[in-house]
């Protein structure tokens, strides 16, 4: 279960390091709700996370929102610190079907009591985000 928890904040955490941008900008704004899950995750807003999750939810193809919300409080609540590190990453938006992006991310994940780590992984993470109303919400993770 916490290499489960680790994996989903991971994934996330890869998922918010796109960039920033307006409304007007549609690859501005997916890169802007990338960046902006990686601040929620590295500053453990379980709520906030949970608010940028499409409600159609799946990790892995077999997890929803529910069990996100559980691995996030584990996760949050075994590391004091956690760290996202973005050694790539890319946003797209579909050219077929403009209401979705894609995001693929190289992440190390780090959790720590202190100031030093005690656990860190590297996951390749694989994003699709749905365009709800003027937002991009993530709709599917999926991570090796």
């Amino acid at each position: 279960m916490p290499s489960r928890l680790f994996a989903l904040s991971f994934v996330m955490l890869c998922a918010l390091l796109a960039g920033c941008g307006g409304q007007d900008d549609p690859q501005a704004a997916l890169e802007a709700a990338v960046q902006q899950l990686q601040d929620n995750l590295e500053a453990k807003q379980n709520s906030a996370v949970l608010d940028q999750l499409h409600p159609q939810f799946s990790a892995q193809q077999q997890f929803d929102r529910e069990w996100a919300q559980r691995t996030m409080l584990l996760l949050f609540m075994r590391h004091k610190n956690i760290k996202v590190l973005a050694l790539s990453k890319s946003s797209q938006i579909d050219p077929t079907y403009r209401e979705k992006g894609h995001t693929e991310a190289q992440v190390a994940l780090a959790g720590a009591e202190g100031l030093i780590p005690d656990s860190a992984r590297h996951y390749s993470v694989r994003m699709e985000w749905w365009l709800e109303g003027d937002e991009w919400k993530l709709a599917r993770l999926s991570w090796e």
